[in-house]
């Protein structure tokens, strides 16, 4: 609703001729960026969040003049039935339309062309999306995901740093894309921050949190199957949580000590509720870790030095950067909301939701002054002496 009342209100501003500098040669013309639609785009959903990053990049796309088809992830079926219902009693059926199905439906979606394929999920299907694109030269926003690293490190209140760690780490039970993945910190910030994280799970959880109405479970059970894989695969040591119940899809909100960085839960992007610490003293060190690894969605730092989160700022890439907190950066619709190398390319929430879906037309309004009043100087000097 913020995404929606924010375009509303900027939505006319948005669409303004956007006017540039001029030399010379183009003193009495019009010169101007102009916004217009790319016609038919079609936005995949994932299921993490199955309401929202659809309705978020269709904001934009409506904003921007485009017609829309939409394909919900079938493994979110409540959702995909509600959208597939409701959608036609508020949007034109001419200009907007739902496609239901699993990967073969997808893939046979893919063979149409579209002006602008709009994605959000996993690598893996995005290399499908844009083989499929290559065919007809279609451009791509793929919104992906990726390991989102927390450095804890210098000064820091580790009940404060809890308290938003396990919000952004277990909301959703960590089936979130810019949650944060692992933590880096000292062994003295580790030791501090374990017994501060059990006090908040209780706390927002209760003591019974499997019977907590605010724990989500893991979507399905084959998601739960991988969790728990990587869960018994690791070599660190569970020192909150990791109870489970396969009937009933819940893995715990898990903490797990003494990771070392080629252990399985450094692998590939956790995306559940368990949360691995890797020990390392030095800062620098921490950075080069990271580095390490592919570019992600989101980087988070705690710390109350102003010198750590600079120095982290200035030498990490991610899509995001968000300093003692985690996840909140994306609810501000003033910035962009994408991601770097793996973890995705191009940007939307907001204006540049606007401009994802817009083709940025440059437009030049000439008469027959300028050749009236320059003809003196065409005789006399190059073309080029006028023009640059």
């Amino acid at each position: 609703m913020n995404e929606l009342h924010y375009a509303l209100s900027n939505l006319t501003s948005w669409m303004q001729p956007e006017y540039v500098s001029k030399n010379l040669a183009t003193k009495l013309d019009d010169c101007f960026v102009r916004r217009e639609p790319l016609g038919v785009v079609l936005i995949i959903g994932p299921w993490n969040y199955p309401m929202q990053l659809l309705i978020l990049p269709m904001i934009g796309a409506i904003a921007a003049g485009n017609c829309v088809v939409i394909k919900p992830s079938e493994v979110s079926a409540a959702t995909d039935n509600l959208i597939t219902e409701l959608m036609p009693k508020y949007l034109s059926k001419d200009c907007y339309a739902v496609v239901r199905g699993g990967p073969k439906e997808t893939q046979a979606l893919l063979k149409n062309r579209f002006d602008h394929i709009f994605y959000t999920g996993s690598q893996a299907v995005a290399r499908v999306v844009l083989q499929a694109a290559a065919v007809h030269l279609t451009p791509v926003t793929l919104e992906l995901g990726g390991k989102c690293p927390c450095l804890i490190y210098g000064r820091v209140n580790a009940t404060a740093a809890a308290h938003r760690l396990v919000w952004a780490k277990f909301f959703n039970a960590g089936q979130s894309c810019v949650a944060p993945d692992y933590v880096l910190c000292s062994k003295a910030t580790r030791d501090a921050l374990v017994p501060a994280l059990r006090q908040v799970l209780e706390d927002f959880y209760g003591s019974d949190i499997q019977k907590s109405p605010d724990m989500s479970r893991i979507v399905t059970p084959k998601h739960w199957t991988r969790l728990m894989g990587l869960l018994n695969r690791t070599k660190g040591k569970v020192v909150v949580g990791g109870e489970h119940d396969e009937k009933d899809r819940y893995i715990a909100p898990t903490v797990v000590v003494d990771v070392a960085e080629d252990d399985a839960l450094m692998e590939e992007e956790i995306f559940g509720p368990i949360l691995p610490i890797l020990t390392i003293e030095s800062l620098e060190e921490s950075i080069k870790l990271t580095k390490r690894k592919e570019k992600p969605l989101a980087f988070y730092v705690f710390s109350d030095e102003s010198s750590v989160v600079k120095k982290v700022l200035e030498n990490s890439s991610s899509g995001g950067f968000c300093s003692n907190d985690g996840i909140v950066h994306m609810a501000l619709p003033g910035l962009p909301f994408g991601g770097v190398g793996n973890s995705g390319f191009g940007h939307y929430h907001g204006h540049w939701g606007f401009e994802a879906f817009s083709h940025r037309r440059a437009v030049m309004l000439r008469g027959w002054m300028l050749l009236v009043a320059f003809f003196p100087l065409f005789v006399v000097l190059p073309l080029q002496t006028v023009l640059y």
